[in-house]
């Protein structure tokens, strides 16, 4: 909105996307620290409280009184800031806010479900995941209907340039899987105060720089990335999810005062999925999301093990809740899962340019 009143006013600050990506980052920050108290406070009255699993660690029965479906305060600072600062006619900002709101929705009756019946089961999986994958399948049609060139059926292979893969329509499968798998491992990781939102953080700084680049034609030929003149405003976008997501840190790091469920996770996770894909960036999301992918294989080697072999490979799955049975501090597992987080971001953000030393 301020985007569009400085156009008409050609109040010259706002031209500069370096000034909008900071002040989108600010103003989401400070929405979530000024309303936060407010929505803690609401949902401790409308007892919202995050319903822990029977089977679930010991020490996390006493967060039975911490309110949950505090994504709905992420998602309204990020919203809030998009309007405020992204230029509004750019068609990549409108996909990554359905798939935020849209994800959000089923989040929200996911979060609504367990709460209102006193158990952790949720919508039934089944229901979840149609809904999950009708969101995606719809804006990945639209996405496609709206191809400009054959650069969009292209895939970019980190740490050497030379190497596209032209995926054809095997794109809009890969799309697909891209925003829900995503999804669903930010959510599956959202086990710990603290534990999902800064890899989150981490995620969305490294695509709104490769973003910021992608705008810049003279950059095409020294990093391994596309020249995409929409995608620039997706920087603003990814420092409104940055900026929102320090914000609800001050509220969720240990001891967590709130937890942002799964309509925080959901509609995160979806986010991370879509910009990666206008960004043609899916596998550099493999690198710096390796905490969300090792959560998820943790997931699916507990299950396919069991099976097979009637007894668990981790103590308890996902891998965060095998350290906490070990004995590790909560917070200490956060801590170190976050350093992680960001050597594999610093790596991904190497793979751009590691392809002129090999």
């Amino acid at each position: 909105m301020i985007f569009l009143i400085n156009k008409c006013l050609n109040f010259k600050i706002f031209n500069f996307i370096s000034y909008r990506i900071i002040f989108s980052l600010i103003t989401s920050f400070f929405i979530n620290l000024f309303i936060g108290p407010y929505i803690i406070s609401c949902f401790k009255k409308l007892q919202n409280f995050q319903i822990i699993r029977t089977n679930g660690p010991i020490g996390h029965l006493k967060k039975n009184t911490t309110p949950t479906m505090g994504g709905i305060l992420i998602i309204i600072s990020i919203c809030l800031s998009v309007l405020l600062y992204c230029d509004l006619y750019n068609v990549y900002i409108w996909y990554v806010i359905f798939i935020i709101l849209g994800y959000g929705v089923i989040g929200f009756l996911d979060d609504y479900k367990k709460i209102k019946f006193n158990n952790s089961h949720g919508l039934k999986v089944l229901y979840k995941f149609f809904g999950l994958s009708i969101i995606a399948i719809f804006i990945i049609y639209i996405m496609h209907l709206n191809q400009a060139n054959k650069i969009d059926l292209e895939l970019i292979i980190p740490f050497y340039k030379k190497i596209i893969v032209k995926i054809n329509y095997f794109y809009i499968f890969l799309s697909y899987f891209v925003i829900v798998g995503t999804s669903n491992s930010v959510n599956l990781t959202d086990g710990l105060d603290g534990l999902a939102i800064m890899p989150v953080i981490f995620i969305s700084s490294g695509l709104g720089l490769i973003a910021f680049l992608s705008s810049e034609n003279c950059l095409r030929n020294d990093i391994n990335i596309f020249h995409l003149k929409q995608a620039n405003e997706l920087s603003v976008l990814c420092a409104s999810i940055v900026g929102s997501g320090l914000g609800f840190l001050w509220f969720n790091a240990y001891p967590a005062k709130i937890f942002m469920g799964d309509v925080g996770s959901l509609s995160l996770g979806g986010a991370l999925g879509i910009i990666s894909i206008l960004l043609h960036q899916e596998l550099l999301l493999l690198i710096m999301g390796g905490i969300f992918v090792v959560e998820t294989i943790s997931v699916i080697l507990q299950i396919a093990y069991f099976k097979f072999k009637k007894k668990r490979m981790f103590k308890m799955a996902p891998l965060h809740h095998h350290y906490e049975i070990k004995g590790l501090s909560e917070n200490l597992i956060t801590i170190r899962f976050w350093i992680v987080s960001f050597i594999l971001l610093l790596i991904g953000i190497i793979s751009l340019r590691i392809h002129d030393a090999i």
